[in-house]
């Protein structure tokens, strides 16, 4: 069983994101008592058994202060049995974190770290719109080493428009000089509602160039590769097995809960989404009443689902997962331009397992869309 709890509060909007959050923090504590209500009515949404991973994200998680920390995590543990080793993350930014909230968080029993570093160049950072410096990037990863938290992330967003790939292999040697386990890189996408998108519809911005950002993609695969990272999803690496057990537990379709304003969930026949609005979350909340949409999914939904998520992975996808979930339409649809990837080199199967060969991965989430059925 896995968790997601969603914190919907940023001290400032990055230029980039068009996740769900707000800068007005002023009914920070309500929501949070919100969610710890969402979380004891929800208590039977998933299976009986034990709570494998706990995932605060965001938003910006670290801005919890301790009273508000400790209660989502007794209202956890109040209605859910979490296992003794259980993977609890906390996504944070480098600018909320000193000894004293990594000991704050470490004595709450965060024993995970993901941490928004993004760059180490500051031009960079402010071009983004980033709260943090070049220098608190940096030193961050040691403050919580030193507060006893070693399995750490740190999240990475490669083309940035440059006039050469200097900057990225200098933010890359940066993040091997920390020695952390895992590495998420992220290619910079422009959304339409966000700052960037804004910026490029009236041309202050050029396009993020397809070429550009292909061979920073290959220069990270390869710098990554070469200091013992292991890519196991297109955009996540890590050190001696260190792998995201919550993430990797979305890839692999198993059944999670997701609360707060915005928040997914999926219990392998449905998904449901909580509204992205965090006052109409108060008020429904206030009523006992749980504000998600529920989307039934058909047999198409759950194959492209598997098809879009798992071939990002190491692990690859299962023909006979794909037969069982379209219900023996897969092949039938599929065949055909799965033989012409196999062909272009994109793709191979092992064993009745279809993964990505290196050249197929630069073309990810093309290859899983063609491969979609009715």
């Amino acid at each position: 069983m896995h968790l997601y709890i969603h914190i919907p509060f940023c001290k400032q909007a990055c230029h980039y994101c068009d996740f769900h959050f707000s800068t007005n923090t002023a009914n920070k504590r309500a929501v949070v008592e919100a969610i710890a209500r969402e979380i004891a009515l929800r208590k039977a949404y998933l299976p009986d058994g034990d709570m494998e991973t706990i995932y605060f994200g965001g938003g910006t998680p670290s801005m919890l202060d301790e009273a508000e920390l400790h209660s989502l995590l007794e209202t956890i543990h109040t209605h859910f049995r979490v296992a003794p080793n259980a993977e609890i993350t906390l996504e944070a930014n480098p600018d909320d974190l000193n000894a004293a909230t990594l000991q704050m968080f470490a004595k709450a029993g965060i024993n995970r770290l993901s941490i928004g570093i993004q760059s180490f160049h500051e031009p960079h950072l402010r071009f983004m719109n980033r709260a943090h410096s070049a220098l608190e990037a940096e030193q961050c990863v040691k403050l919580a080493q030193d507060a006893g938290i070693d399995n750490i992330s740190i999240d990475l967003i490669y083309a940035i428009p440059a006039d050469d790939h200097s900057i990225l292999l200098t933010d890359l040697s940066k993040a091997f000089t920390l020695n952390v386990p895992h590495i998420s890189a992220y290619c910079l996408t422009i959304e339409p509602q966000t700052a960037f998108g804004s910026w490029l519809k009236k041309k202050k911005i050029r396009p993020i160039e397809e070429e550009y950002a292909a061979q920073q993609f290959e220069i990270l695969v390869q710098s990554l590769g070469e200091n013992g990272y292991e890519q196991y999803e297109i955009s996540n690496f890590a050190r001696n097995g260190r792998y995201s057990n919550h993430n990797s537990s979305y890839w692999k379709q198993h059944p999670y809960l997701g609360v707060g304003p915005s928040a997914h969930s999926y219990n392998g026949a449905s998904r449901e989404y909580n509204i992205s609005n965090n006052a109409r979350y108060l008020e429904a909340l206030q009523k006992d009443a749980i504000p998600a949409t529920i989307e039934t999914l058909s047999p198409a939904d759950q194959t492209n689902e598997y098809l879009l998520t798992g071939l990002r992975t190491k692990w690859g996808v299962e023909l006979d997962k794909l037969e069982t979930l379209s219900v023996g339409a897969f092949a039938l649809q599929a065949n055909a331009e799965l033989g012409r990837m196999t062909r272009k080199g994109w793709i191979r199967e092992e064993a009745g397992i279809l993964v990505l060969t290196e050249a197929g991965k630069l073309f990810a989430d093309r290859i899983a869309s063609d491969l979609f059925i009715d």
